[in-house]
């Protein structure tokens, strides 16, 4: 069978199965740019097409649209921890589908299988962000939520890995909300004593309700700078490490 004769099967087994058009085209896309690279034979790679269709088929909701069976979640963690994190909860087949106002990462994801996702964070600031996603979105990444000057990008393993990218049995949801590194508890070791200090000097009257809500809004400003350049920090640190 032929790559393009392959396709066209599981397309029309996905189609079949009521997956969207729009998702199939990007999921076929995906699939093909795979191929391209590792050239491998679609049938040995993703075992014959209706069997990998019935794996893909319904397993996520076309992007914007809401899935009434699908479980949802949401979880935040600080710059140190969020990408093992992503890692961690993307094998468990949460798929991101945006940032909150807060920050937190909103998740759904399939009863029964699912699919599993796979995570990158870049820095897309205004000059980087026309460039990152031109590297990014021809491999399948989409950006799915931004934070200071950070994007998270999300792709379904299924474009990598083939079957196994798929989950058959999840795990339960977990209880915890908040995933923080050893420096993510520190940062906020020092949000909470400069709030609390802020918060006792309103209430000793030395300081008014309008200057304790710019405190609290300075120290969580500086705290996400100092946080973020930390980080940053460590990224230059770990792809230029020092010369022996």
């Amino acid at each position: 069978m032929t790559t393009d004769a392959y396709f066209t099967q599981l397309s029309g087994a996905l189609r079949a199965a009521g997956v969207p058009d729009a998702q199939i085209t990007a999921t076929v896309e995906d699939l093909r740019a795979h191929l391209a690279e590792t050239g491998t034979d679609p049938r040995e790679e993703f075992g014959p097409a209706d069997e990998f269709a019935a794996r893909l088929g319904g397993l996520a909701p076309a992007p914007g649209e809401p899935d009434e069976r699908a479980e949802t979640w949401t979880w935040t963690a600080d710059l140190f921890n969020d990408r093992r994190m992503l890692a961690v909860h993307g094998d468990q087949g949460w798929e991101v589908e945006s940032l909150d106002a807060l920050g937190r990462f909103v998740c759904r994801r399939a009863q029964g299988a699912a699919l599993r996702w796979e995570y990158r964070r870049e820095v897309i600031g205004a000059r980087r962000r026309a460039k990152v996603l031109a590297e990014l979105e021809p491999e399948g990444w989409e950006l799915c939520g931004e934070w200071l000057v950070y994007g998270y990008f999300k792709r379904p393993r299924a474009a990598t890995a083939g079957p196994a990218g798929t989950l058959e049995a999840p795990p339960a949801a977990p209880y915890r909300w908040l995933f923080l590194s050893r420096r993510g508890k520190a940062a906020l070791a020092v949000w909470l004593v400069l709030v609390g200090g802020a918060m006792t000097a309103c209430f000793m009257g030395t300081l008014g309700m309008g200057g304790l809500a710019i405190s609290i809004a300075l120290a969580s400003m500086f705290s996400a700078l100092y946080t973020s350049h930390l980080e940053s920090a460590k990224g230059r640190t770990t792809e230029n490490p020092p010369t022996p």
